[in-house]
């Protein structure tokens, strides 16, 4: 809630090492500026943010709901990381600017939204050139009638926010909490119950969000699919580089993936996992710096996050040679025939656990086949035992959608502990990891570590793999690696 500069100085978003500057340079600042617009029209998914608003207002009649999107995070001193909306923010909005909030006020029948935003400032202040939030800094910011023009919302200078926020009753309102300090402090939390270390109120506006996500619209499994097929070419672009004969970094691959990332997409959706040889075994290896080796397994965990923030989540293992050997080979196809027991178990009205203990147990007997199972595969799977965790150390797979783990706050009753409904997206990932240091598997398996991850829609009649660009079987890996190969080298376009 910054106050606009009203005395020739800048708000905020000014260092100690700025330089000063005369008045008459400031006077000749901030004149001769012709006025410019944004070619903004609405934005054909506009109904869609609208169609989640109201769904949200029709679960809190009566009440306030603020949801406020957040500041940009301090990397180091005065640097700052690249803004990135909150996931429940832009997913009621599609706003991407920092520092944002919607509120959502009752009016009788509903609500009125509201979005409250840093607006283009006057030239007659020296903000647009000296603050860090200025127009010479971070480029051209939209107008209120712009942004209400562009998301179909009404808009109001953020200067407004803390009068808007004065005197709400904490009993009729809630607030996303987390995201905005200064929210936070202007609306005081409800005197209830609290609950994962917030009121109870608060919370229930956050599980209520999350568990809207759970089914996604028509639109929404486009941008998916638009972001996974990104990832699939950034998978071809680290293929056509690594070679077969020799080491490479595994930052130098995660950095060609990125390149796509930002290319066709906003971003990564997540930190790049990128681990050869025994590095495959941690499960977030995001450090990224050993080196490939020919003979030996590389895991690449990646996804690209699209241009509305709808992200992808693959996995796969390639031989660095070109060719797994027998044992690589027996672990790979017990990873996959989970992942195909898992898939095709998938359908509407299934619970989550089950298709967890799908998955599971064809681990379990893989890893009985492989002699490593100190009892039964039954017994392994009891809930009392589950031994087999020691190899597996996850579960099957996560909700997928404008989060890379979507949904995390609902239920576990509409989640973990819930059924599978048509709409839904998630991860289908099982793995098998044989640490370098555990005594209790033979040497040969140690430091080898399979995941394969695909991303799947449950439909009317059961999944569809959206990632089925890429391959997953053995044979198929191995003749794909070599095409890549066989192109070469391709710069994104």
């Amino acid at each position: 809630m910054t106050e606009e500069p009203t005395d020739g100085k800048p708000a905020d978003g000014t260092e100690s090492h700025d330089p000063d500057f005369p008045p008459a340079f400031l006077s000749f600042m901030r004149e001769g500026w012709r006025d410019s617009t944004l070619p903004v029209g609405p934005r054909p998914e506009v109904p869609n943010y609208a169609k989640r608003r109201a769904a949200l207002s029709a679960a809190f009649p009566g009440e306030t709901l603020v949801i406020p999107t957040g500041a940009q995070k301090v990397r180091a001193n005065d640097t700052e990381y690249r803004f990135r909306p909150g996931s429940d923010f832009a997913y009621l909005t599609g706003d991407h600017d920092p520092d944002s909030v919607l509120v959502l006020r009752p009016n009788g029948s509903g609500h009125d939204a509201t979005l409250y935003m840093r607006a283009r400032s006057s030239r007659q202040t020296d903000e647009f050139f000296r603050s860090r939030n200025g127009e010479l800094w971070v480029g051209r910011r939209h107008t209120l009638a712009e942004k209400s023009t562009e998301l179909g919302l009404p808009t109001a200078d953020l200067t407004e926010l803390e009068a808007a926020l004065a005197g709400l009753a904490p009993a009729r309102t809630r607030v996303l909490r987390g995201f905005d300090a200064g929210v936070d402090t202007a609306v005081r939390p409800y005197d209830g119950a609290r609950e994962e270390g917030q009121p109870a109120r608060d919370r229930e506006l956050a599980i209520t969000i999350a568990e809207l996500k759970l089914v996604k619209d028509e639109w929404e499994i486009g941008q998916l699919q638009e972001a996974i097929d990104a990832t699939v070419r950034g998978f071809e672009d680290v293929a056509r580089v690594l070679p077969a004969d020799r080491g490479v970094s595994e930052r130098l691959l995660e950095g060609i993936f990125a390149l796509r990332a930002r290319h066709d997409g906003n971003d990564v959706g997540y930190g790049s996992i990128v681990g050869a040889g025994e590095h495959a075994t941690i499960l977030h290896w995001v450090h990224n710096r050993g080196v490939t080796r020919p003979g030996e397994l590389l895991l690449m965990d990646m996804g690209v996050e699209g241009r509305n923030l709808y992200t992808a989540d693959v996995t796969r293992v390639l031989p660095v040679n070109g060719r797994f050997t027998a044992l690589q080979r027996q672990v790979y196809d017990i990873v996959y025939a989970s992942q195909q027991a898992g898939i095709d178990f998938i359908k509407p009205g299934v619970s989550f656990k089950d298709v967890h203990l799908t998955c599971m147990r064809v681990l379990a007997e893989g890893l009985a086949d492989l002699g490593l199972l100190p009892v039964s595969v039954d017994e392994a799977m009891d809930e009392k035992s589950t031994v087999y965790r020691r190899w597996t150390l996850h579960g099957f797979g996560h909700m997928l959608g404008i989060d890379v783990h979507d949904c995390s706050n609902a239920r576990k009753e509409a989640y973990r502990e819930g059924t599978l409904g048509e709409g839904y997206v998630l991860t289908v990932e099982p793995g098998l990891y044989f640490q370098p240091e555990d005594e209790l598997v033979p040497e040969e398996l140690r430091g080898i570590g399979i995941r394969i991850e695909d991303d799947v829609l449950v439909t009317t009649d059961g999944a569809v793999n959206l990632s089925a660009g890429l391959p997953r079987r053995a044979d198929e890996v191995e003749t794909w690696l070599s095409e890549q190969r066989a192109a070469g080298p391709r710069l994104p376009g």
